[in-house]
């Protein structure tokens, strides 16, 4: 990809290299160099110990001789999207933003028995040399097939919006999409686009609760096996590595919880 190129605009490169464009960015978000360690650590640690709130992260943090309060763990949870999992004050409590809605949830009692009956969608952070950026994915809760995804340097409703759209261009429309009551998915950028399609949408609790395990297990396979073991040192690289691993996660890694069939095998097989 080149920015420079007189010849192709950043649309038509996109277009050739089936990059969505709202996956293209360069420049990551950046803070104290500070705080990015302290965002590393409690990423690593998040996986391990989703459960662990702003109280607990910040008495690990000083276990490990971090001088930190509170106040600053909590906006670093703001930033990651992070929230622990388990019981907290006002879990029903919209979000206050003018013309944000909450859905009811669906999939409590229900069995998913084929591919596009229920999709899970949601946010996660990744760390970059410099800063951060953020992915969103679209997991079939069937098959664990990955059927849509986008990187960016921000959170927008237009993102997971642009992000959705071109899953549905892709493998056609599932019965219900589940996500989290993050600002970005009760925004009506994001929900109107329901009252056009046939599918239901469906939201959890706030939090990273339970219901979405699927996608949180996928999180932790990806940082794990890929992130973690190779940082990247800018927006490209990091693009290109989650790029590899959506495939390799699609395509050729074994899931135990398939029978150690793959992905894509077990969504096309049936859908």
């Amino acid at each position: 990809m080149d920015k420079d190129n007189e010849d192709l605009s950043i649309k038509r490169q996109c277009e050739l290299l089936e990059v969505n464009r709202s996956s293209f960015y360069y420049v990551p978000q950046k803070d104290s160099s500070y705080n990015q360690e302290l965002m590393k650590l409690i990423d690593k640690q998040y996986m391990e110990t989703p459960f662990y709130g702003v109280p607990r992260m910040t008495a690990y943090l000083r276990e490990e001789s971090h001088k930190v309060n509170p106040k600053r763990i909590r906006r670093l949870y703001r930033l990651m999207d992070l929230h622990a999992i388990g019981p907290r004050p006002n879990t029903s409590k919209p979000h206050k933003g003018k013309g944000h809605t909450v859905f009811p949830y669906l999939l409590r009692h229900l069995d998913i028995v084929r591919p596009n009956q229920a999709w899970g969608m949601d946010i996660t952070y990744l760390p970059v040399a410099g800063g951060w950026m953020y992915l969103v994915a679209i997991i079939d809760l069937y098959s664990r097939f990955i059927v849509g995804w986008a990187l960016s340097n921000t959170m927008t409703a237009e993102w997971v919006k642009e992000c959705l759209m071109s899953a549905i261009d892709a493998y056609g429309e599932p019965e219900i999409v589940n996500t989290d009551q993050g600002s970005q998915f009760t925004c009506p950028i994001f929900t109107n686009l329901f009252n056009d399609l046939g599918t239901k949408l469906s939201m959890d609790g706030k939090g990273r609760c339970i219901d979405n395990i699927f996608i949180e297990r996928f999180w932790r396979s990806l940082k794990y096996e890929k992130i973690y073991l190779e940082p990247s040192e800018n927006g490209i690289e990091l693009y290109g590595k989650v790029k590899w691993y959506m495939d390799f996660y699609n395509t050729r890694r074994l899931h135990q919880s398939l029978g150690y069939d793959k992905p894509e095998r077990v969504y096309t097989r049936v859908a």
